[in-house]
């Protein structure tokens, strides 16, 4: 049965993961500062970011379309923190005039959409808002007019049949000739991460990992009572109390060296023993940023006060194979290169690898380069074939299984990251050493 619950004020680390885990732990900010951070956030990536990814894509003008619960996904993170969907039909426009002009965003809509977007339509003075966006783009004349379609990633596909539809039959056969796919400039505004959100992103690992480090002690766990399902619904309550939305059901499994099938996690209607390997996959969202970690808890035998040497040498392995995975990250590598390069490493150092990482920011699986999924340990084409660029998040999601004795453990870790065009590094660290359960 489960324990009572404790404030994540009280909280503290049963494992050290790194030195930066070693710091006290936070709290999340009141929903108020929560809003006012990811308004003054939008603001700063509008600013600076955006005007450079226009530029670099060749892209003149962004028209985004959505109505009200049916939300582009690229339209989403520019609605301010206080409009929780789309209103009626909204409809951005974005343009950049070049020659070092700042950019124009307008809302073609009765009033503002937060303090970015600036209404461009007076509904009195022209009833029509498809007759409205098309004398703001006639007005402007742009060389490109993009809009959110796209084969390879779904989040910048988000334009539905009926806008487009509705979009294409207002325009001029002059302006339709200029319908391009924002693709390129969508998943760029996506994967793209800026020095402010940073100290924010690492404190939503902070955050994550804090609740981890909770669930997977004896404060929680009754060793021989709580089964996996109560873990999975703990971390879902957990994650409520703070309001910390989760963007996937936690998933708690066990591992047993002495299964008939070792190296086979578990996870449905089973009780929680000594001798237990635990791992959960588990991820929040703050401030609009997505987490995603996997980490494992050992549960001691009597008589003992550390995982067992075996164990032990299987999580080394499984952090051997991040560091080869990450030492493939270079910009302008292919997602398909770096998986391939990483898995040929792994397999001549002796290991048995499984390599699923993926982009992670505004999406938990976010658009960007893919690096391999679960069930296909080669080239991807679309997401695989995408480049890697600078300044960009990833979940280095993978796994490797280690045999001895005839037995087999897999090590199942994923901890979120940062690419910085020279090298990667961990947002809150990662996983070197087992919770411990007693």
């Amino acid at each position: 049965m489960l324990k009572k619950l404790i404030l994540l004020a009280s909280l503290t680390y049963g494992t050290v993961f790194s030195a930066s885990l070693l710091a006290e732990n936070i709290s999340p900010l009141p929903l108020k500062q929560r809003a006012e951070i990811v308004d003054e956030l939008l603001q700063q990536r509008v600013q600076k970011l955006l005007p450079e990814l226009m530029q670099q894509t060749g892209i003149d003008m962004w028209v985004l379309i959505s109505r009200e619960y049916n939300e582009d996904p690229v339209l989403k993170t520019f609605l301010p923190s206080d409009w929780l969907s789309a209103r009626r039909r909204t409809i951005l426009v974005i343009h950049n005039p070049g020659k070092g002009e700042s950019l124009e965003t307008l809302a073609i809509a009765r009033y503002n959409v937060g303090e970015v977007f600036k209404s461009a339509w007076n509904p009195e003075q022209q009833p029509n808002q498809w007759q409205r966006l098309t004398e703001v783009i006639t007005e402007r004349s742009p060389g490109s007019i993009a809009i959110n379609q796209s084969k390879d990633f779904a989040q910048a596909d988000g334009i539905t049949a009926t806008d487009k539809e509705l979009f294409v039959a207002a325009l001029t056969d002059n302006l339709k000739n200029k319908i391009v796919s924002a693709e390129p400039l969508a998943v760029s505004w996506l994967e793209k991460r800026i020095e402010a959100e940073l100290p924010y992103y690492r404190n939503a690992v902070k955050l994550a990992h804090q609740i981890i480090a909770e669930g997977f002690s004896s404060k929680v766990v009754s060793v021989g009572e709580t089964t996996t399902e109560d873990l999975q619904w703990w971390f879902r309550e957990r994650a409520a109390q703070e309001n910390l939305p989760v963007w996937f059901h936690p998933s708690v499994s066990v591992q047993r060296i002495d299964d008939p099938q070792p190296g086979n996690p578990r996870s449905t209607g089973v009780t929680i023993q000594p001798g237990d390997l635990l791992h959960v996959d588990f991820g929040i969202t703050y401030l609009r940023l997505n987490t995603d970690t996997q980490q494992h808890a050992y549960v001691l035998k009597e008589g003992e006060s550390d995982a067992p040497d075996a164990l032990k040498q299987a999580l080394a392995n499984a952090n051997k194979l991040q560091d080869i995975l990450t030492e493939q990250f270079e910009e302008t590598r292919t997602g398909n290169d770096i998986l391939l390069a990483a898995l040929e490493e792994a397999r001549s150092e002796g290991l048995e690898p499984m390599i699923y990482t993926h982009p992670i920011g505004y999406y938990g699986h976010g658009s960007g380069p893919t690096i391999g999924m679960w069930d296909k340990q080669h080239a991807i084409p679309g997401g695989g074939e995408y480049s890697l660029f600078s300044n960009t998040a990833y979940s280095i999601e993978l796994n490797n299984k280690t045999t001895f004795e005839d037995k087999a453990i897999t090590i199942m870790l994923e901890e979120d990251a940062f690419f910085d065009g020279d090298g990667v590094s961990y947002l809150n660290g990662r996983q070197q050493s087992f919770h411990l359960i007693d």
